[in-house]
C-alpha cells in the first residue's frame, strides 16, 4: 500500500509541474450568461437606491456625490 501511495504522489507532482511550465491556466474561463448580468445589474441597481434612500434621509447632511 505504501508503494501505491509513493506513485500516487509523485504523479501528481509531476502533473503539478507540467501545468506551472505550460503556464496556461488550466481551465477555460466561460462567459457570463445573461441570467447572471441581470443579477449583478440587479444588486447594483439595489445599492445604489439603498444609497439614495440613506441620504434623502438626512438632507443637508451629506451629498450623494
Amino acid at each position: 500500500m505504501g508503494l501505491q501511495l509513493d506513485n500516487l504522489v509523485e504523479t501528481i507532482k509531476s502533473k503539478v509541474s507540467m501545468l506551472r511550465k505550460k503556464k496556461k491556466k488550466p481551465y477555460i474561463k466561460m462567459d457570463k450568461s445573461s441570467s447572471v448580468r441581470v443579477e449583478i445589474r440587479r444588486k447594483k441597481t439595489r445599492a445604489l437606491i439603498d444609497k439614495t434612500l440613506k441620504v434623502a434621509d438626512r438632507p443637508g447632511k451629506r451629498t450623494l456625490f
